[in-house]
């Protein structure tokens, strides 16, 4: 019997397996002629012998411990099926994951035989909840893989697993003009479907669901049904999976499909839609479904897939019932749809269209729209207003999702609660009436209606003294800044950079040095959809500090709706560390010790808190550490989802005494780069509000008389 080849990996798979950037490893293949030759792939995408990459990388000191995510990975990678052996191994990850861990670790020990015998029980328990997984049962070659899944889910956990089939997964998916929906953008989505009393709605139904995100994000806000439907058989399928792990009180159905040609939810009533349908797809169906009743606001042009979406999903909605799609901007404007617009406007049926920055989502180059529907209630008044948004501001340019959630949220809130009543802000968002937007263009692009503040909105007196308000918060900022940076001198070290012997936070657990918490999403039902106890009332009334709180070093905003329930939910305590879990993109991880005002607040979703033992530990020395860029790349797991492992993060050896030097250190520069925020924040809200003030005619240049 022929020797087994040794697996053949991508660059992608070598910065993974290194624990650096991609960058790092095409700089590897130009500058060191030993660097492993091409064994197979093309000129433009190469495959290295894995054997022959480990060799060099131990040689040079890069080779990094394995990790179960690594076994993983190879063990998919010498396998000669290893694309559909990811898919088929879903069910085994979905089986394992909801074993207990003493069970989970003792089926890791079985023998090959017996734990092929469960996997394909696991199939075919599982098979019938995740769309696209059929075929033969685990043969015997598949073993090796199946207990490296298994090892993968004791160690690094069930998601981790998951992370590692999807990076498979992704390489076999070609362009379908589908995107994941990023989560911080995915999460503003769901908020937008919050009723004004703070309630959720219990069902939500994505027709282009693909791995989920959208499902997942309306989950962690209170969805107790999800429902999910894809045209790829392995998003399908992922979804499925990755649901039941993360929502596993909910109930979940997934099905695989084209839902515009085959709906497989047809007269289906859903509380609430979220969608990011397939972008620029033209072969939608236009001919076979042009006498379609879904199409009550007219037949969709074969240009304008999106506005068949848009349909699509008001059909599904109950009476009031709220769609939220992520549409292109043209949609909002191209001749084609005009007459679908003005229908949606007339009707009702359009309650808001919100413009984010680029970058938002992919396609990246694009400032794509929100646009949030409500099926009309027949028996209820058309309203008279669309709300528009323009959150593609300046102050955003740097896909500040904080920044981002606030314009957009402090504008639909108001308007939900008193439509007749909002106001707006000038410049970013108002209630603009229908009748101004029926005109022969129907144009919905918000920056082209709110943009330019009315001069009737302007109160001249109220800017001045607001301008003269953010001119004392801008002087200060520049005053604080000032000081923070005046200490400039930071001598370097030897002549090479100081090598430490470090341990991971795994052994500084193991050790007693700290301890690690964290907490779970919100989840407001059961599986049977009944509430769940909510927190006692002295309880809920304690503020939530969230990952975004942490990135922008802001006061607690969270609510018990952040919470999950029935479960411990951590109290943060004086010299805690906290670590942000999910990577922003373009942007490291984001570390700090607990302000004073801070300690008893509950911690929030997406955050790692470290307590250290003081005794042991200085806590701006562990935040300053644990957040050094090097250290959260190697211990990044995902791609679609990137996220910090922190059992595997380093942090140095040192004496009490040189820690709190290093810890002092730290905080300057935290304390300076807050002060930087501050002040780049006072300088966009003045220069934005005398903008508005000077174009809109209410204020006057230095210099010019009054009369």
């Amino acid at each position: 019997m022929n020797q087994q080849a040794s697996a053949l990996v991508t660059a992608a798979d070598i910065s993974r397996l290194a624990g650096v950037t991609r960058a790092t490893v095409s700089n590897w293949r130009r500058r060191h002629p030993d660097f492993p030759a091409p064994a197979g792939g093309t000129d433009t995408s190469p495959t290295y012998d894995v054997d022959a990459v480990r060799a060099w990388l131990s040689a040079r000191g890069q080779l990094p411990d394995d990790t179960p995510a690594d076994e993983l990975r190879t063990a998919l990678r010498t396998h000669p099926d290893d694309g559909r052996l990811a898919l088929h191994l879903l069910p085994a990850l979905l089986a394992a994951a909801r074993l207990d861990r003493r069970k989970r670790e003792a089926l890791a020990e079985l023998r090959d035989d017996a734990l092929l015998r469960w996997a394909r029980s696991a199939m075919a328990d599982e098979a019938d909840d995740i769309p696209g997984i059929g075929g033969p049962a685990y043969s015997a070659d598949v073993a090796g893989p199946l207990r490296a899944l298994v090892r993968c889910v004791v160690m690094d956990g069930a998601e981790a697993a998951r992370d590692v089939l999807a990076e498979r997964l992704l390489e076999d998916t070609g362009g379908t003009g589908t995107y994941r929906t990023p989560r911080p953008l995915a999460d503003l989505m769901a908020r937008l479907l919050t009723d004004s009393t703070g309630g959720f709605p219990a069902s939500v139904l994505d027709p282009a669901c693909g791995t989920g995100s959208l499902l997942a994000a309306a989950a962690s806000a209170g969805a107790t049904e999800l429902r999910g439907q894809d045209v790829l058989a392995t998003q399908a399928a992922q979804a499925a999976v990755g649901l039941r792990l993360s929502a596993p009180e909910a109930a979940v159905t997934v099905r695989e499909g084209d839902s515009l040609r085959a709906d497989a939810f047809k007269g289906l009533t859903a509380d609430a839609v979220l969608c990011n349908p397939p972008y620029g797809v033209r072969e939608w169906g236009h001919e076979e479904l042009a006498y379609d009743q879904r199409w009550a606001y007219g037949v969709p042009p074969k240009g304008e897939p999106e506005l068949a979406w848009v349909q699509h999903c008001l059909a599904h909605l109950a009476p009031r019932g709220r769609a939220v799609l992520l549409m292109p901007p043209a949609v909002a404007e191209r001749t084609a749809g005009r007459r679908i617009r003005a229908q949606l406007v007339r009707d009702g049926a359009l309650r808001a269209v919100i413009s984010l920055p680029q970058g938002a989502a992919t396609p990246l180059h694009i400032g794509l729209h929100l646009w949030v529907l409500e099926r009309p209630d027949p028996q209820a008044e058309a309203p008279g207003t669309v709300l528009l948004v323009d959150a593609a501001t300046s102050e955003n340019r740097d896909l500040d999702w904080a920044a981002i959630d606030d314009t957009v949220l402090s504008a639909w809130r108001p308007f939900l609660a008193d439509r007749d009543g909002f106001t707006g802000a000038p410049g970013i968002a108002g209630a603009v009436p229908i009748t101004d937007l029926l005109n022969e263009a129907v144009d919905l692009t918000p920056a082209r209606h709110i943009r330019t503040a009315s001069r009737q909105t302007l109160r001249p007196a109220l800017l001045a003294r607001q301008a003269s308000e953010l001119y004392d918060q801008l002087h200060q900022a520049a005053r604080d800044l000032t000081g923070l940076s005046s200490e400039g001198d930071w001598p370097p070290a030897d002549d090479r950079p100081r090598d430490w012997r470090t341990a991971t936070v795994a052994d500084l657990l193991r050790g007693g040095a700290l301890s690690l918490l964290r907490t779970a999403p919100g989840s407001r039902r059961t599986r049977s959809g009944q509430p769940l106890p909510q927190p006692e009332p002295e309880l809920g009334g304690r503020p939530t500090l969230t990952a975004t709180d942490v990135m922008k070093n802001r006061p607690a905003s969270g609510t018990a709706a952040d919470l999950s329930t029935g479960v411990a939910l951590p109290l943060i305590q004086a010299n805690d560390v906290l670590l942000t879990e999910m990577l922003r993109v373009g942007r490291g991880a984001t570390a700090r010790v607990v302000e004073p005002g801070e300690t008893g607040c509950f911690l929030g979703p997406h955050l790692l808190l470290f307590r250290p033992d003081q005794r042991r530990l200085d806590p701006w020395f562990l935040a300053g550490f644990l957040s050094a860029e090097q250290n959260v790349n190697a211990a990044a797991t995902g791609t679609s989802m990137i996220r910090v492992d922190p059992r595997r993060l380093r942090v140095p050896l040192l004496p009490l005494a040189e820690q709190q030097r290093y810890g002092s250190a730290f905080r300057r520069l935290h304390e300076l780069r807050t002060a930087a925020h501050r002040a780049d924040q006072a300088a966009e809200d003045v220069t934005r509000l005398l903008s508005t003030g000077l174009t809109g005619g209410a204020l006057l240049p230095h210099g010019h008389g009054s009369a």
